[in-house]
């Protein structure tokens, strides 16, 4: 039986070369969620997306195994924004951010950019705003049950079952990741910070 169901949810770089899908039920078992973080907000200013600022980045955590990669994957390429930072991949033909991954297979997770799904209608209604500014410089979370929740039993399944090992960002092999990363310098994330 083919995984490409109907209610599969469609993704595209900006430019449409690299492109997939995410499956049912990683749609179904994800949560969406929305992120004021700094880290957040300089990625998308350095692969040259409108600055999100003051609003936050939509993205839907889910599993890396439930990311379908359908054509031009020869253009997935990796950033961090520091050395020990969480992997930031993008479409090098058209520097447009898809996802973010832990720096390890063995913790499976993915927070997939919203913006880059075309019909984000079949999502679910968002449940968490994360580093939310209350002024000051400090920060909040607002709900963040149900992201945490999404998340421990998210990572429980996918190492009880082991398809945490079918990750399109690591090689099976090596756990590594599939591209080397660009990782920027403490002068190049300074530009990026306010």
């Amino acid at each position: 039986m083919s995984r490409k169901a109907a209610t599969d949810t469609p993704f595209t770089c900006s430019c449409g070369t690299l492109h997939g899908r995410i499956t049912a039920e990683g749609v179904k078992r994800g949560t969406h969620v929305v992120c004021y973080c700094h880290d957040c907000r300089a990625t998308q200013l350095y692969f040259g997306q409108p600055d999100p600022a003051p609003g936050p980045v939509e993205v839907l955590q889910t599993l890396p195994e439930e990311i379908v990669f359908d054509g031009g994957i020869e253009h997935l390429a990796l950033m961090q924004l520091s050395p020990k930072g969480m992997l930031r991949w993008y479409a090098s033909c058209c520097n447009a951010p898809i996802a973010t991954t832990s720096r390890t297979p063995k913790f499976p997770f993915v927070g997939f950019i919203v913006h880059r799904i075309p019909d984000p209608r079949g999502l679910a209604p968002i449940t968490t705003r994360g580093f939310v500014p209350t002024g000051h410089g400090k920060q909040t979370h607002e709900k963040l049950g149900p992201a945490a929740y999404g998340l421990l039993t998210r990572v429980a399944k996918s190492r009880l079952s082991g398809s945490w090992k079918r990750s399109p960002f690591f090689d099976p092999e090596t756990a590594e990741p599939v591209a080397e990363p660009v990782i920027l310098s403490k002068a190049e994330r300074a530009a990026l910070y306010p």
